[in-house]
């Protein structure tokens, strides 16, 4: 059975890995799409999802369980190609590449069709880059304690983004030791102030929500969050191996919780900025809930006063006007005021330009 649009919706994601330095995974997927419209493996896999919109990204969760059958040792044929399991991928003669990915859906179409059931949880910890610029925007000129609550929060990573490290042409900021590095975090300033001392971030509270929480201390956690990492994107892997490491050593609490519900729970306080934060997750949540959140925010933001603020950052697409393009943006909203576009970066993070 012919498959335009899933064919389509796989063309389109191989550009954009691409254009986000992944040649494994372009042209994996380049093969995929015509496999798909073909009704091959790639196509028995993703019965169900034919109609899926391009948000879903049903091509990036078949990467994903493929790739975690790579990890886990279930494909050796195919970890000669992924240089996350120390492999290769050579470019001019990729094609055997393609004929061991397209027999390993054909050979575990259930566990495939299984991770297509999930959405990509790369909780991936460049995005910190952003949140914590947006943070440190806000706490300028009035410094003071944090509670954070995080929307689709994942596994908890970003939770901890005070103790990654970002760093670029001009300054740093975070401890020096952090296992997490975000190098190359901006081109040009970053949106919070040069001409002062950064304000130490002190956080009372942190706590994030998710509908499918994961847990990154357990083997299934650390796995899935892994897979979701692009194969032969070697310093996403060693930041998310480094954010492991700082969970390991202060966990967070991520609860299973719808945005809305977990919103409706959450109060202003004296003395405390109460932040509300999150990054790529509003294409997951369905209209009428993402209406409920956007009545919460509201809530909060009304009941803020100059010694109970309250800040809502976005890192999240916008469309192009007059195309089907995305670009990425930072928007801060402090109180009631309206919301501000401070940034914008490529979708993982790294590196960020200040609008």
């Amino acid at each position: 059975m012919p498959l335009p649009h899933a064919a389509a919706m796989f063309d389109r994601q191989a550009d954009a890995c691409g254009e986000l330095g992944s040649p494994l995974y372009e042209f994996l997927l380049r093969r995929a799409a015509l496999d798909v419209a073909a009704g091959g493996p790639c196509a028995a896999a993703i019965v169900g999802h034919e109609q899926a919109p391009g948000p879903d990204a049903i091509a990036l969760r078949l990467l994903g369980g493929v790739h975690a059958l790579v990890l886990t040792g279930r494909a050796p044929a195919l970890a000669a190609y992924y240089p996350s399991a120390g492999g290769a991928f050579t470019v001019p003669v990729p094609e055997a590449a393609w004929t061991v990915f397209r027999a390993t859906v054909a050979e575990h179409l259930d566990w495939v069709r299984n991770w297509l059931t999930r959405p990509p949880q790369t909780n991936e910890t460049g995005r910190a880059n952003l949140l914590i610029a947006g943070l440190l925007h806000v706490l300028a000129d009035a410094p003071r304690p944090v509670r954070l609550f995080e929307l689709g929060a994942s596994a908890g990573l970003n939770l901890l983004a005070d103790r990654f490290r970002c760093e670029w042409s001009g300054g740093a900021h975070g401890p020096a030791d952090s296992p997490v590095r975000l190098t190359d975090a901006w081109r040009g300033d970053p949106v919070f102030p040069l001409d002062r001392p950064l304000p130490d971030l002190e956080f009372t509270e942190r706590r994030g929500c998710d509908p499918t929480p994961i847990d990154p201390l357990s083997p299934e956690g650390a796995l899935a969050l892994r897979s979701y990492v692009w194969a032969d994107r070697p310093e996403r892997a060693a930041r998310l191996d480094g954010a492991l490491a700082l969970a390991a050593k202060h966990p967070v609490t991520v609860e299973r919780l719808g945005a809305a519900e977990f919103l409706g729970g959450v109060t202003v306080a004296e003395g405390a900025l109460t932040v509300v934060w999150h990054s790529i997750m509003r294409q997951y949540v369905p209209a009428a809930e993402w209406a409920q959140v956007e009545a919460e925010l509201a809530r909060l933001a009304a009941a803020a006063t100059p010694t109970a603020p309250f800040a809502h950052l976005a890192f999240e697409p916008s469309r192009v006007a007059g195309s089907d393009r995305h670009r990425f943006v930072l928007t801060v909203r402090t109180g009631t005021g309206p919301a501000q576009v401070l940034a914008e970066a490529v979708p993982h993070g790294l590196p960020a330009r200040a609008w």
